[in-house]
């Protein structure tokens, strides 16, 4: 059985208001459970709220190259994924996968990766494993329920959207990835993962319901982007 490939928002990890240990609990346990019906993950963590957190006080405290900035984004992936391998015991890798451009040889059913390198967020990183490991489909564990037409919290009639194609979504995201950005997912890991045909589905991940839902293959409550 191949790899599921999900891309694990940084902030459900690691909210603003702190760990919740009862979610990661059952986090983790949503996870072994199905690794003990056979299922293998990698799954990739993003920075969240910590990583804009660093980012936002360097730039206002110091001039700082945008390439200096992706790299502080990059470390504190690699901080949070490295949590979440720990989270996952002797049933995860032995190492963060840091750079997403060779098929691991693992005999784990877990693989936890991280940021790879400037200019490339962990949406790419996830779209690039998908590529390697022969995944068709990517879970987008995000810290929102739907995308939507326009930004929710500026335009409180946006409609969320349930299922759209690729070329509908990039209009939505745009072309340009900067640092930090918070969109919904890094445009130029969208047209990479449409050029690959992938499926892509964004759910809440701290929704524990609709994400077994998603990874079992169920009808979610979430936006589902295909070709």
């Amino acid at each position: 059985m191949s790899y599921k490939i999900i891309s694990v928002g940084g902030s459900i990890i690691i909210p603003k208001t702190g760990f919740d240990i009862e979610f990661l609990k059952r986090f983790k346990n949503l996870i072994i459970e199905l690794v003990r019906k056979g299922e293998k993950f990698i799954l990739v963590v993003g920075g969240g709220a910590t990583c804009r957190q660093y980012q936002k006080a360097l730039s206002e405290s110091h001039e700082v190259s945008q390439a200096d900035l992706d790299w502080l984004g990059i470390f504190s992936t690699r901080f949070n994924a490295e949590f979440v391998r720990l989270l996952f015991g002797k049933l995860a890798h032995g190492q963060v996968v840091e750079s997403p451009t060779n098929k691991l040889i693992a005999n784990k059913p877990i693989i936890i990766a991280s940021g790879w390198k400037p200019g490339r967020s962990t949406d790419y990183v996830a779209v690039m494993l998908a590529k390697i490991y022969g995944a068709k489909q990517i879970i987008n564990a995000s810290n929102v329920d739907f995308i939507y037409e326009a930004d929710p919290k500026i335009n409180k009639d946006a409609r969320p959207i349930k299922q759209m194609c690729w070329k509908k979504f990039r209009k939505i995201i745009g072309n340009t990835w900067t640092p930090g950005a918070n969109l919904p997912f890094d445009p130029r890991a969208a047209q990479l993962a449409a050029k690959l045909g992938l499926r892509l589905i964004f759910i809440r991940g701290s929704n524990l319901i609709e994400f077994r839902k998603a990874l079992s293959g169920f009808n979610i409550k979430g936006t589902i982007i295909t070709r």
